[in-house]
């Protein structure tokens, strides 16, 4: 599997409960906060549902 880095690149403030949890689950949480992590179905999901709120880059 590819692995990807997560940045988080805007805040989940008044945004809504499920996308404030999935950006808990991806392990992020802070604007400007990094994860690489492997390109998965379940995680290219998570990374669509809050596509606005991240940046993806591939490794």
């Amino acid at each position: 599997m590819a692995k990807v880095t997560i940045t988080q690149v805007k805040s989940t403030i008044d945004k809504p409960k499920n996308q404030k949890l999935t950006i808990q689950a991806l392990g992020l949480g802070k604007i400007s906060k990094s994860v690489t992590v492997e390109l998965t179905p379940q995680i290219a999901g998570m990374v669509n549902k809050v596509q606005h709120l991240v940046e993806v880059k591939n490794i």
